[in-house]
């Protein structure tokens, strides 16, 4: 057996989530597949809340091999304690606000970054403040660039890829009517950056608002699976109903997230089901120009499902029009739509040897853990 490995995750916040299973999920299956032990970390405090939201997190990661490698930093009966798992050779931490007290001890700790830009602008503004670690990694490829338009946040930090675990994410045919899709948060109140003197809405909404006529301009379906955020719940089924009435007059079909992707199989089935991904970025991405590429695109491209999203900012990593196409305007947009329809077999090949490429679980893991253990 290898390294034995603590992954830090955040995820008993997003009880419904399944698609946010997968952003931690295909970095433990990765760490596995390298050979590494692997014990799932959750910040947890003391009470039947905590426990109830522990067991449905159990249930969905049994069918993994993690169900009973659970370990919560508050004590909770039918769960490993922090002491059982404290001797790991390092905690790879996901979790901004996770105890600088708990970090410390480990005997090696790593973060990473999965919000680029955006982090470093908390950090820069005073709005997050994170533990000591002994390394930091950001997925973000401009993160500490002379030309980035954001600072580093104070922290020198080393790039790595997102990853996919392809063994998880085989090749899926795609069904003979299936529709370009994406899953997603939809509108929250909370989700504002502020940086310096601007401030501005950064929820998914706003980054699809300008791209809301697509489906007149573009004639292939298209579909969202959205909810809104949890911090909404007061308005939440009055504010759905209306924004799903708006969004099918404009031409989009909308399901509910919760319904088709609340675990992680049933978020895999959807994504395999689609014809591809069409999606927009968070505005911050934009405006940021991070060169992020989302952990759901890498499972779609696995998937051997081409992927039309907006363009995030010079990438070494992202092509522009093989297997991804990346768009900035309306007409753009369709313009790639048409382009992977028309060419679209081959276009499903490119999707996948991209993620074999660039984005291999089992190609980044290793050095991501040579970097971290020295």
């Amino acid at each position: 057996m290898g390294a034995r490995i603590c992954l830090w995750a955040n995820t008993l916040t997003y009880p419904q989530g399944g698609g946010h299973l997968w952003v931690y999920l295909n970095w433990a299956l990765g760490f596995r597949a390298a050979g590494c032990e692997i014990f799932w970390v959750e910040t947890a405090c003391a009470g039947k809340e905590t426990a109830e939201l522990a067991k449905g997190l159990r249930s969905k990661l049994k069918p993994y091999g993690f169900g009973d490698r659970i370990a919560l930093t508050a004590p909770t009966g039918g769960f490993l304690p922090l002491d059982a798992v404290t001797d790991a050779d390092l905690v790879l931490n996901f979790n901004y606000s996770a105890d600088a007290a708990i970090v410390s001890r480990f005997r090696r700790s790593a973060l990473i970054d999965i919000d680029p830009g955006l982090l470093q602008v908390w950090l820069s503004e005073g709005q997050v403040a994170i533990a000591p670690h002994h390394c930091y990694f950001t997925i973000g490829e401009t993160v500490g660039l002379p030309d980035a338009k954001f600072p580093s946040g104070g922290i020198d930090w080393i790039y790595t890829p997102p990853c996919v675990a392809l063994d998880a994410w085989p090749v899926v045919a795609t069904p003979k009517y299936a529709a370009f899709t994406t899953v997603s948060n939809w509108s929250t109140s909370k989700e504002w950056v502020t940086f310096g003197n601007e401030s501005y809405h950064n929820d998914k909404r706003s980054g699809f608002e300008p791209f809301l006529d697509l489906p007149q301009r573009a004639h292939h379906p298209l579909t969202l699976a959205i909810c809104q955020a949890a911090d909404e719940k007061l308005r939440l089924a009055a504010d759905e109903l209306e924004e799903k009435r708006r969004l099918h007059r404009r031409g989009w079909k909308v399901v509910h997230a919760h319904a088709v992707a609340a675990t992680p199989w049933e978020y895999q089935r959807f994504i395999q089901a689609s014809k591809g991904e069409f999606s927009c970025a968070k505005p911050s991405c934009v405006r940021l120009q991070n060169a992020w590429v989302s952990d759901r695109t890498l499972c779609y491209l696995a998937s051997g499902k081409p992927a039309v999203v907006q363009h995030t900012g010079p990438s070494r990593m992202l092509p522009d029009a093989a297997g991804i196409f990346r768009f900035h305007d309306l007409d753009e947009a369709a313009r790639c739509l048409d382009q992977v329809a028309a060419d679209y077999e081959r276009q499903c090949k490119l999707a996948r040897s991209l993620a074999e490429e660039r984005f291999d679980a089992k190609k980044i893991v290793p050095r991501v853990l040579e970097r971290a253990l020295n």
